[in-house]
């Protein structure tokens, strides 16, 4: 897997900001890996938004084009949020499961915002660390649906749809190719960190994803 070696102040800070937030949930959820997904994808579908909307707000002040960015991280949003559905969808949360849920989105919506309006580069690269850890995540997920140590089930009809996979597949087939719109997502703001560290103004977004 691709890893950002951290090279400077900024970006040991968001590293290490994201290993924080990381230990305490692996401590908790251990191995029950729908919980974790479900609390790793209420965390990575802020992100896109955030950015998307401060960009879009940018972009009406200063009467110019944003080249792409905020549609693409508006649907890297998106993205995330189906990733939750579908999590939802398959485990069926009990009420405490979505109260940790509001309560981690609502304070990791505030820190990211503000994080977004001090320094935009920072937190594109806090969010390719994150994504760093959801491909980490999913890759245990697979090797535990491999070895048997989790069921697995029929893909639910919602991911079925949204991926366009054959109508016989399985968990394993959604958890791979959630992966790898994770693997996008961690090149894309890996990318817009390193083209803003550089003093560019992010003006041409690479091409989004093409599954539907």
């Amino acid at each position: 897997m691709k890893h950002h070696h951290p090279a400077n102040f900024m970006d040991k800070f968001a590293y290490w900001t994201v290993q924080v937030l990381k230990y305490p949930t692996y401590l908790f959820f251990q191995r029950r890996h729908m919980s974790h997904a479900m609390l790793l994808e209420t965390v990575a579908a802020v992100p896109g938004m955030v950015g998307g909307m401060l960009l879009h707000c940018k972009s009406l002040r200063r009467f110019e084009h944003s080249g792409g960015w905020i549609k693409a991280l508006l649907e890297e949003a998106e993205n995330e949020r189906m990733h939750l559905m579908t999590f939802i969808d398959i485990s069926q949360p009990k009420w405490y499961e979505r109260a940790l849920v509001f309560a981690v989105q609502g304070f990791f919506f505030n820190f990211y915002f503000l994080t977004y309006v001090v320094s935009p580069k920072l937190a594109h690269r806090i969010t390719g660390y994150l994504e760093e850890e959801a491909v980490n995540a999913y890759t245990e997920f697979l090797k535990d649906l491999d070895n048997g140590s989790f069921e697995n089930a029929p893909a639910p009809a919602i991911a079925i749809d949204y991926w366009r996979l054959p109508a016989n597949a399985t968990l394993r087939d959604v958890i791979v190719v959630i992966r790898a719109d994770e693997a996008h997502h961690r090149d894309i703001n890996h990318y817009a960190s390193d083209i803003q560290c550089q003093g560019m103004e992010l003006k041409e977004a690479p091409a989004p994803i093409g599954y539907h």
